[in-house]
């Protein structure tokens, strides 16, 4: 019964996709832009560094929810054993003397770890939410200590903001079905999820002020928990990397399949950023460089740390090796906030000292 049912919505979601792709093929480039842009590597590269040193509060709370997020989104995928549309369509007894669907891939189709939730509509809905709510609760704190905003002017704020919210999460959806990547159910499920897990963290506090230890002993945990889980399967009989060889069989082109799209390498870089971030909050740099707090110094660690982290993606582990690919993916996530919370800001005030310097 369960098995019809499932079939009857993973049908559903095939025919979605071929009507996507047939009736609005002009759009192809605005899909693919906007799962390129809702990948959670944005996350940490844009939006990170850029409300870091504007809001630092609001930046911690992005790691936060981005890591547990994306580390929840792989439990997940783990239990529920979610097919992709790009390869079930192919594989399914469903359409038995009835013509199959086709549907067309792109080179983001080919993600080869479980579909549900959807990894993309999940962390979308969670950064989105974290900053509407943030910005919301910023607004609000302003009024509360002497700022003159009428009642009218913020509920336009709220209405802008919550459209803008949906109408991205309307756009992600939309872009993960029409690339066959996920059924509708599945970007469904990953928009509530990634919901939840951001109102979790507006209730958190004490991620603000984690010693390095706190940080350490849930990266530790996060690890721990996701391989012993993994080994646990395994040793059960349960292949959790059943997903790979669909992809690499059914994926039209060879080179649309990546390495850094499996399960541990999510994994890992997470992991790497969350251990990276305790790092740069713990640093000497980091109190050195905190002491520069005005507008220039912000603007400059601004521009610097978007700058360096543009050049630094660029930078791709090899990956002939898997273990060698898993570690430098760990030590390059990490790095991402080490060098926005400590080492840009406290060259910043090194520059605008010696400038001081030299204006006496």
């Amino acid at each position: 019964m369960f098995s019809a049912v499932m079939d009857a919505a993973q049908a559903l979601g095939v025919s979605s996709t071929h009507y996507l792709q047939t009736h609005y093929k002009d759009a192809q480039g605005l899909f693919l832009w906007v799962s390129w842009a809702a990948d959670l590597r944005n996350t940490f590269f844009i939006f990170f560094p850029l409300w870091f040193h504007l809001r630092s509060s609001v930046a911690i709370k992005l790691i936060w929810v981005a890591v547990i997020g994306d580390w929840l989104n792989l439990v997940f995928k783990w239990i529920l054993f979610g097919e992709r549309p790009y390869w079930w369509v192919h594989e399914t007894a469903h359409y038995a003397g009835m013509a199959r669907p086709h549907i067309e891939q792109y080179p983001m189709t080919c993600e080869t770890g479980p579909g549900s939730p959807s990894g993309h509509a999940m962390g979308a809905a969670g950064i989105y939410y974290t900053l509407v709510t943030s910005i919301l609760a910023i607004m609000t704190s302003k009024k509360k200590h002497g700022g003159k905003t009428s009642s009218n002017k913020n509920w336009y704020l709220k209405a802008v903001l919550w459209t803008l919210f949906w109408g991205v999460q309307v756009c992600v959806c939309l872009s993960r079905v029409f690339i066959a990547a996920h059924f509708p159910h599945q970007v469904v499920a990953g928009v509530i999820s990634g919901m939840i897990v951001a109102e979790a963290f507006n209730r958190t506090q004490w991620i603000y002020s984690a010693s390095m230890r706190k940080y350490f002993y849930t990266t530790l945990f996060l690890t721990t928990f996701a391989v012993g889980f993994y080994l646990l399967l395994r040793a059960l009989g349960v292949d959790l990397l059943w997903t790979l060889e669909k992809a690499q069989k059914w994926c039209a082109r060879p080179e649309w399949v990546h390495l850094d799209t499996t399960p541990f390498a999510s994994l890992l870089r997470n992991m790497g950023t969350l251990f990276g971030l305790g790092l740069g909050l713990h640093s000497p740099l980091y109190t050195e460089g905190k002491k520069s707090s005005g507008r220039a110094a912000r603007a400059a660690c601004v521009l610097s740390s978007l700058l360096l982290l543009h050049l630094f993606d660029s930078f791709r582990p090899p990956t002939h090796t898997a273990a060698l690919f898993y570690l430098l993916s760990f030590c390059k996530s990490a790095t991402v906030p080490l060098v926005t919370v400590s080492l840009i800001p406290y060259c910043v005030n090194r520059a605008l000292s010696q400038h001081g310097r030299k204006g006496l």
